[in-house]
């Protein structure tokens, strides 16, 4: 059976269909065969409302299996924590992953919609993995964003890629990497009981 990922897409103008899918496609051949990556399409991309995209991303959650990777990347990445934070998924992932992800909340970006949430960690569902990968060199969400997601979420790893931009260009082994030795933690029953 193929180890199941769900990708949320980042959000502006064309992201699915021009930036993100790079990222997707790039993944894919680092994990290979054995990995199966769903890479919806979330509403409104090139204006993004986080109540939509959490009703959204809810429904692909729910599809999912125990054990499935859940990764967000930029907007999409910050948008995934946080609707995990408000309603936890009914099966344990076997990890979540943010990619250049924006923090939202003090020192990090403001938002009219997604609140701060003090505790975010405890929010999340308990013992499961959480990976922050940002590029050093990110425009979009400078670095700084990785150390206030760590602080937020206590036990979270924090992977700088050094030299990489917002879309981590080149960035995608380093990510695979991480996702595949998730796998046998999973499946030794380490990460099983929620």
């Amino acid at each position: 059976m193929r180890r199941q990922i769900l990708f949320i897409q980042g959000g502006g103008a064309d992201v699915h269909d021009a930036w993100d899918d790079k990222l997707v496609d790039a993944l894919q051949h680092e994990l290979g065969p054995d990995y199966a990556i769903d890479y919806p399409r979330m509403p409104g991309e090139d204006d993004p409302h986080y109540p939509a995209w959490k009703a959204a991303i809810g429904r692909e959650v729910a599809k999912l299996d125990a054990g499935a990777v859940l990764i967000g990347h930029s907007l999409g990445g910050t948008m995934l924590v946080h609707a995990l934070a408000e309603e936890p998924p009914a099966a344990r992932p076997g990890a979540i992953v943010l990619l250049a992800a924006p923090f939202v909340g003090e020192g990090g970006w403001p938002s009219d919609e997604i609140a701060a949430k003090p505790g975010l960690g405890a929010m999340l569902p308990a013992g499961v993995p959480v990976h922050l990968f940002h590029g050093t060199a990110d425009e979009t969400a400078p670095v700084g964003h990785a150390d206030l997601w760590a602080a937020a979420v206590p036990g979270a790893v924090v992977h700088r890629l050094a030299g990489l931009g917002h879309q981590l260009e080149g960035g995608m082994g380093v990510v695979a990497g991480v996702v595949g030795s998730t796998l046998p933690q999973f499946e030794l029953g380490l990460s099983d009981n929620p």
